[in-house]
């Protein structure tokens, strides 16, 4: 197919990384070109992902597999140390990443819009590309015009690194944009019994982190107002979840001029 998208994938053999191989396998419109990791070497990235061989063997050189491939496009889920730069090997070489890793910082970001500006290649960075995600946040900023009180919870697997999650971030960067008055909060004179007992603050809005075996990713949103609470909850009970917006993320970053920071900016 002539206008096939050439996709690589790095953290091929992770548990998104598979997903990723089996979604671009299965999607008329892509082909899995590249798959790279630090596990997994010399193994079939369709094996790993238990869709049968593909072709595509999985290899440690990000530049080489890149160029090699002719990759169009990157599709990264790693950690947070990787991910900033396997994006800059990306754009160096003219592919286009899209980095689904979170636990980047603002500055690492800015770093990534600037290599990708001064290139003139296309990249998106997504907190989370479930569809309903993304709805949630977007119904969250709408409440927060009426309920400035707001509380997260953010529920993960174990192994996830960071905390908040980036979604949780994004989330209250977007209820303290919206808000039209101040949340009157707690009283200033609170006592945390234990530092940290009232969870993180992210631009007066508190987020608390839960790291537990059975969860996949999980996100409540909990406004307060007079004698009624309004909660907003997204789950993602598997991983396949993420996928069509990962597809849907590959098929525009090409076109993209520049850096995209969050799926909404894409539907």
């Amino acid at each position: 197919m002539p206008d096939e998208i050439r996709v690589a994938v790095a953290g091929a053999a992770g548990r998104m990384g598979r997903e990723v191989v089996r979604a671009v396998a299965e999607a008329p419109d892509t082909i899995l070109v590249a798959a790279v990791d630090r596990v997994g070497i010399g193994e079939d990235a369709g094996d790993l992902a238990n869709i049968g061989p593909l072709g595509v063997t999985v290899s440690d050189d990000l530049e080489a597999s890149l160029k090699k491939s002719s990759a169009q496009v990157l599709v990264d889920f790693t950690i947070p140390t990787s991910a900033l730069s396997n994006a800059g090997v990306a754009i160096q070489s003219g592919v286009s990443p899209v980095v689904g890793t979170t636990g980047l910082t603002s500055d690492d970001t800015k770093r990534l819009a600037g290599w990708a500006r001064d290139a003139g290649v296309g990249a998106v960075v997504a907190p989370n590309f479930a569809i309903g995600a993304v709805l949630m946040i977007r119904f969250a900023a709408e409440a927060a015009r009426y309920m400035p009180d707001a509380e997260i919870i953010e529920l993960h697997h174990e192994n996830k690194l960071d905390s908040p999650s980036g979604t949780a971030l994004m989330t209250a960067q977007r209820i303290a944009a919206a808000r039209t008055q101040p949340p009157r909060g707690a009283p200033a004179n609170t006592i945390e019994k234990v530092p940290g007992g009232r969870g993180a603050d992210v631009n007066l809005v508190r987020v608390h982190s839960v790291r537990l075996p059975g969860y996949v990713a999980h996100q409540e949103v909990i406004f307060g107002a007079l004698g009624q609470t309004l909660t907003i909850r997204h789950d993602s009970t598997d991983r396949r979840s993420f996928m069509p917006g990962v597809l849907l993320a590959v098929r525009k970053v090409r076109k993209l001029n520049g850096l995209v920071v969050g799926l909404e900016e894409l539907l």
